[in-house]
């Protein structure tokens, strides 16, 4: 859209969108799920319960493949990158505000 003559466009600032206590709840539950999920992938392979469990047992032509060690290896790098994400999100979640921020007046 073209100005008018003698018109200006003033751009109005933005107020960054307030977060409430349960956009807060959310992002902590997130954090939490992420963290669990990923410890869990990253030890259960390794443990002796890993080749005992009923998924094992349904297909016995994955075993070959369940008992693996690169696929076992997979699965805890998907528990690392899981961890890796809930600890972003926590350091993502402490970061404040750009409108909170402290700008030093010289």
């Amino acid at each position: 859209m073209q100005p008018v003559e003698g018109q200006q466009f003033v751009a109005e600032p933005v107020e960054p969108p307030k977060t409430s206590w349960f956009h807060k709840l959310a992002n902590l539950l997130f954090i939490l799920v992420c963290f669990e999920v990923g410890v869990f992938l990253l030890v259960f392979p390794w443990m002796d319960y890993w080749n005992n469990n009923s998924i094992a047992a349904l297909a016995p032509w994955v075993r070959p493949l369940w008992e693996s060690a690169y696929f076992r290896g997979a699965l805890s790098g998907l528990g690392l990158l899981n961890i890796y994400i809930s600890l972003g999100e926590v350091f993502r979640l402490r970061r404040p505000r750009a409108d909170r921020l402290k700008v030093p007046v010289l």
